[in-house]
């Protein structure tokens, strides 16, 4: 008897695999299929004949297997295989293959992803700014990342900073207590809070919830608020601090290629770029400006076509973009910014901070946490154990629908707390221990729903 392999799904001519495949096939997941491929794959299981195997070709031992070389995937954590080396494993990222010493694809491939930083340009120090009083500006949340960026700019760099936050209903205590926390104790950052209108913004959540069944907006509406603010200030640097585990996920989530962590440093591909904006009379760009262009411009506009015909979009910034549409009043002052940006070059350049780099090599979460503790006044939320997005009372929330629309395959996007908590441990940012039990108590990694989505549909159904 022989079966599809399991994670593998027949849609119209393509067979799809839902999961992480293994170091040299590791994006490889669409085989192209002729007629005759299709008609066979579609009477399995069943028994096949040596014509209806021919016909099959490559993909037998492979997509088409027997029933004693059927894969199952595991229910719980404890049903799950780990990776040898890292807490990845088959439950939390359903389809995760393993080599033959026992790696995921990521430990597979740590040397060669190990200079992959950031999709924007890397900086890590900054003049003062002689045309602002603002030499860098933040997204503030509270959280752990984006407090240790605002220490790291405003104590270690001595920098004025503007620090943006924007008031989600589902702010946790613990973020409001370090956001005052760190009003208290730095004086030479300026804070600013922006509060969507509830009516607008359930229209925004009730779209987002149809589309991705969360309502997780950020940074992207965020950034949606605050750009007229930096433009307006002539802020230099927008200044983001994701931690090394983040965005490195967008590269094992095939959201962003190899290509796009070093464009920021491509002469050729700038040069380029330059070349149009000064053909139609623009400034040419200073390093970062592209990106905050860019990004900017797809959230008020949408995707460029070209970018969804690469195979490299982002399902959770395309679904922010639709659903901001529920409200285009929203992005008028945006699209205003953007083009009195564009034509003045007064584009605050979008940069990323090198978490390792400035902590000596290692972004280690219990030494952060110990440090904005002390520094800043942070406060740790009530698991204090946890070390992931710690600024949102339901973040679980949207790690429970991630996972479960790609464990079902609703969705081909790998859940990205999975990666991040993964590629954490294996980079040592935190023990395979500590990672393991936040990874049991703290992360919303269930087949049940969990109690936090009833905080949700109550804010966007009231």
């Amino acid at each position: 008897m022989y079966y599809l392999q399991n994670r593998w799904r027949l849609e119209n001519k393509i067979l799809h695999y839902y999961g992480l495949r293994n170091k040299p096939v590791m994006f490889k997941n669409k085989v192209k299929l002729n007629r005759a491929q299709i008609d066979v794959i579609k009477k399995l299981p069943c028994e096949l004949s040596d014509a209806e195997l021919k016909k099959l070709n490559g993909l037998v031992g492979g997509q088409i297997v027997d029933g004693g070389h059927l894969k199952v995937t595991p229910k719980s954590l404890d049903e799950a295989r780990f990776c040898k080396n890292c807490i990845a494993n088959d439950f939390i990222i359903a389809g995760l293959e393993f080599d033959e010493n026992g790696l995921c694809p990521m430990c597979q491939t740590a040397e060669e992803t190990k200079n992959l930083k950031s999709v924007v340009p890397v900086k890590n120090t900054f003049k003062r700014s002689k045309k602002s009083r603002f030499d860098v500006a933040v997204f503030y949340t509270g959280g752990k990342d984006s407090t240790y960026l605002l220490y790291y700019l405003s104590k270690v760099l001595s920098l004025r900073v503007l620090a943006l936050t924007w008031e989600i209903p589902y702010m946790s205590d613990s973020a409001k207590s370090s956001i005052e926390g760190a009003k208290r104790t730095l004086p030479n950052v300026e804070f600013i809070s922006r509060k969507v209108a509830d009516c607008d913004l359930k229209k925004i959540y009730n779209h987002l919830y149809e589309r991705a069944e969360n309502t997780c907006a950020c940074p992207s509406l965020a950034y949606v608020l605050f750009y007229p603010e930096l433009v307006a200030n002539k802020v230099p640097y927008f200044v983001a601090g994701n931690e090394p585990a983040q965005l490195l996920g967008l590269y094992y989530n095939h959201m962003a290629p190899k290509l796009a962590y070093s464009f920021g440093n491509n002469k050729f591909l700038n040069l380029l770029v330059n070349i149009g904006r000064l053909i139609t009379l623009h400034p040419p760009l200073k390093s970062g400006q592209f990106h905050t262009l860019a990004t900017m411009k797809q959230l008020a506009y949408g995707d460029n076509p070209l970018k969804n015909l690469s195979g490299y979009s982002n399902p959770l910034v395309g679904n922010v973009v639709k659903a901001i549409k529920q409200v285009p009043q929203i992005v008028k002052p945006l699209r205003r910014a953007i083009r009195q940006s564009s034509w003045s070059g007064n584009i605050p350049a979008f940069v990323q901070v090198d978490f390792n780099d400035i902590c000596g090599g290692r972004y280690d979460w219990k030494e952060i946490k110990d440090t904005i503790v002390s520094e800043c006044g942070w406060v740790a939320p009530e698991d204090n154990g946890k070390g992931l997005h710690t600024s949102c009372k339901i973040e679980k929330c949207k790690e429970y629908s991630q996972f479960n629309r790609f464990y079902f395959m609703r969705s081909d996007m790998i859940p990205f707390s999975a990666l991040e908590i993964s590629l954490a441990s294996r980079d040592k940012a935190l023990p395979r221990e500590q990672a393991l039990a936040e990874l049991k108590s703290a992360l919303g990694f269930s087949l049940e729903e969990i109690p936090e989505c009833a905080i949700m549909k109550g804010y966007i159904q009231e």
